[in-house]
């Protein structure tokens, strides 16, 4: 059992994007550009209900069990106690963001308390898989490959959400940002659960 559990972040890695693109091909002219992943499970979508059976729930337990992982075979590394913790955080949040759906118009300007406490949560999300990569650059247990790529990835995550606000804002594409941003969390997750168990 502890053999497939340590390689859970690397299949959270590759589950979050198949799911996205499952899920959208249920979701009639769901445009991937100009609407955000957790659109496919707001108020009223065709996938409402689909979206967090495919996504959040199974993404939630990967993230908390790959976070569990690091928590039980590195106890005595402080450093990567806490990479754990966040990533139990990210998985607990994503559960959260499943659970609690957003509004059908993010636009809205009087959002209803399911969609504050999705935003919310989402920024928890944001900040857990900030806060990992960055205990790796400053941590010396780590290799300098790993710390540069942890670089790389926060580097890249802000400034994609820093696109996101524009595009959000300008009412273009803030979808293509989102996956961007987020993207290079997972993309940090996924190098960082092969640094693991190699």
């Amino acid at each position: 059992m502890d053999s497939l559990i340590q390689y859970s972040g690397i299949v959270a890695s590759v589950w979050i994007v198949v799911g996205i693109y499952v899920t959208s091909l249920f979701y009639p002219n769901f445009s991937h550009s100009k609407q955000f992943c957790s659109e496919l499970g707001a108020f009223g979508s065709p996938t409402q209900k689909l979206s967090p059976i495919i996504n959040n729930y199974p993404l939630g337990l990967l993230f908390v069990l790959f976070g569990c992982y690091l928590v039980a075979n590195f106890p005595t590394h402080i450093p990567t106690v806490f990479i754990g913790l966040m990533a139990i955080i990210h998985g607990l949040c994503t559960w959260v963001c499943g659970y609690f759906p957003m509004d059908a118009d993010p636009y809205t300007k009087n959002p209803s308390r399911s969609c504050l406490i999705h935003s919310w949560s989402g920024m928890f999300m944001l900040l857990s898989f900030v806060i990992a990569p960055a205990i790796v650059i400053f941590s010396s247990y780590y290799s300098m490959p790993i710390r540069l790529i942890s670089l790389i990835c926060i580097i890249g995550c802000f400034y994609f959400a820093y696109r996101l606000k524009l595009a959000f804002k300008a009412e273009t594409v803030p979808g293509t940002h989102q996956r961007l941003s987020y993207g290079f969390q997972i993309l940090w997750l996924f190098v960082y659960s092969f640094f693991v168990v190699a």
